[in-house]
């Protein structure tokens, strides 16, 4: 049990130490100017991206994404599935002490 103890103390470190995180996901949309006679009606000449997440009564928010921000929204999303992993070690963890008597 012991063992177990210290696993799980080695996991909240790594949960702490984990960073910032997002939870959602990155689409993109086609922009297009007001003139139905421009090509941008017909082909997708300007993408934007947005994060779409649901707080915690589910309903859906959007955010605009700038171009030059898009690297670091992504580094927030893979954060926060790295952070998902841990803690469902930290659960599983919990769970095997628990079991063990503790």
């Amino acid at each position: 049990m012991q063992n177990l103890i210290k696993r799980r103390k080695a996991l909240l470190k790594r949960l702490v130490a984990g960073g910032n995180f997002v939870k959602g996901s990155i689409g993109s949309v086609c922009g297009s100017c007001a003139r139905s006679r421009c090509i941008c009606a017909k082909a997708c000449t300007t993408k934007a991206f947005r994060l779409t997440y649901k707080d915690t009564r589910q309903k859906t928010h959007i955010v605009y994404i700038p171009r030059n921000r898009l690297a670091k929204m992504k580094r927030l999303i893979g954060n926060y599935t790295r952070v998902r992993a841990l803690l469902q070690q930290v659960i599983d963890t919990n769970i095997a002490v628990f079991k063990a008597g503790g």
